[in-house]
């Protein structure tokens, strides 16, 4: 089949990866790609928020699938606008994407559906957040109602902290109109786990566990970024939670979303707050993860395009869900400076060293130990026949191997051979799973 993906990150880089391996696969487009996509699949420079001409796109190529990467081109219509035009797209309509994109809502349809989740309440007021806040004792936290790159939750272990993050998101608008509306939940606390599922409107089947690492400095420090690093399977959360999590909190979700005529087709991911048996939803988001689909496109042993046509023909029950029992590590190099300010177009040295230059030594240390080394572009662009950076996210270093320690040592050993001005990377991704600070 054809298939076009829509996006340009390592999620998308990713998502291009595994199809360029499908058996199905015959033809990749991407919208609009990156120097990693490009290299396997043909650019096409059409904006992801340009429905329409994507859909025309589409149409003119005959593409058979289309596979929607980044948050707010769902937020923007594009499943409705394929789905009308006659074609096959893999992800919720914007109304089923509310789930995502309005987190007021997402709590309510937890509500709805008896979904274990933190006590909350919202609200479109400063003033009002503002006294909320003040009538409350412990930790809390405040989020933004919209779509915020990530970035716009705020755990706030005093009123002082809170009273600033609301001021930040509702008076100067530091998320723009994502938080014109405040989330105040409850603090919990325990492990955080983000767990995927595959879903065609009423059924669902696991689509693996990760464990991301959110915010920029070891030891979980520092502001909020879209993700620093994730690893899979998450040893503390075995088949038994898996199974919890299938009945406790997709099915009833997809119900309560099919109860209110809205039903949801695509990835459906269910941030999780675990805590010996206990499991609360934080979020959902409802697309592939970045950095979870990394590792887990690093895992996928099925057909990639076959599963996620199933779940758009509304057959989900015939699809083949296959992950790898090894484990895979993703490690996010950065630019200097995110998630704040950063600079652009500083040159990227040592890729070539992992695209068939490994140092023979290494090749042969990661033979032996059957160590699969991958890295995929984020926030990057050619300039000059240079490879630059281009975001705050940049590569993002993806090691596969038979053990999860095996797997650490193998990412963080590549990621020292790129280099850039101002490269900044989390050194400690998995090393709570590892036992380790």
């Amino acid at each position: 089949m054809k298939v076009l993906v829509i996006g340009k990150g390592g999620r998308e880089h990713a998502l291009v990866w595994r199809l360029h391996q499908s058996e199905t696969v015959w033809k990749i487009f991407c919208a609009t790609g990156n120097p990693g996509i490009d290299q396997i699949a043909e650019a096409v420079p059409i904006a992801p928020t340009d429905v329409a001409a994507l859909a025309d796109f589409a149409k003119s190529k005959s593409v058979d699938l289309t596979i929607v990467g980044p948050d707010d081109v769902v937020a923007a219509g594009i499943v409705d606008h394929f789905t009308r035009a006659g074609l096959k797209i893999f992800g919720p309509t914007a109304a089923a994407a509310q789930l995502e994109t309005s987190k007021s809502f997402a709590k309510t349809i937890m509500r709805e559906a008896g979904v274990p989740t933190a006590d909350f309440a919202a609200f479109d007021d400063a003033e009002s957040a503002r006294r909320y806040v003040k009538s409350r004792t412990g930790s809390m936290v405040v989020k933004a109602d919209g779509l915020a790159l990530g970035k716009g939750v705020v755990i706030c272990h005093d009123t002082t902290t809170a009273l600033e993050a609301i001021a930040e998101a509702m008076e100067r608008r530091r998320f723009g109109a994502a938080g014109s509306r405040v989330i105040v939940e409850e603090f919990l606390t325990g492990e955080e786990i983000s767990f995927f599922a595959l879903c065609d409107g009423e059924n669902a089947i696991p689509f693996g566990t990760f464990q991301d690492h959110k915010q920029v400095f070891d030891g979980d420090r520092g502001p909020n970024t879209g993700g620093m690093g994730a690893y899979s399977p998450v040893p503390q959360f075995g088949p038994e939670m898996e199974a919890r999590t299938m009945r406790e909190v997709v099915l009833p979700t997809l119900a309560a979303m099919n109860a209110r005529g809205t039903p949801f087709r695509g990835m459906l991911y269910a941030g999780l707050m675990t805590d010996g048996e206990r499991i609360n939803v934080i979020e959902f988001n409802v697309r592939f993860g970045d950095p979870e689909c990394q590792p887990q496109m690093m895992r996928l042993d099925s057909d990639l395009a076959e599963n996620l046509l199933a779940a758009v023909e509304g057959k989900v029950a015939n699809a083949a869900i296959r992950l790898s029992p090894r484990s895979a590590v993703a490690v996010v190099l950065a630019s200097g400076g995110y998630p704040g300010e950063y600079k652009k177009g500083i040159a990227i040295r040592g890729l070539d060293r992992l695209e068939g230059n490994v140092p023979s030594d290494i090749k042969i240390k990661w033979a032996m130990k059957k160590i699969r080394v991958k890295v995929f572009h984020a926030g990057t662009a050619m300039r000059d026949g240079k490879l630059v950076t281009d975001g705050g996210r940049v590569l993002t270093v993806t090691a596969m191997a038979p053990e999860l320690a095996t797997a650490v040592d193998a990412a963080y050993e590549a990621a020292e051979m790129i280099e850039f001005e101002g490269r900044q990377f989390r050194r400690d991704i998995a090393r709570r799973a590892l036992g380790s600070s």
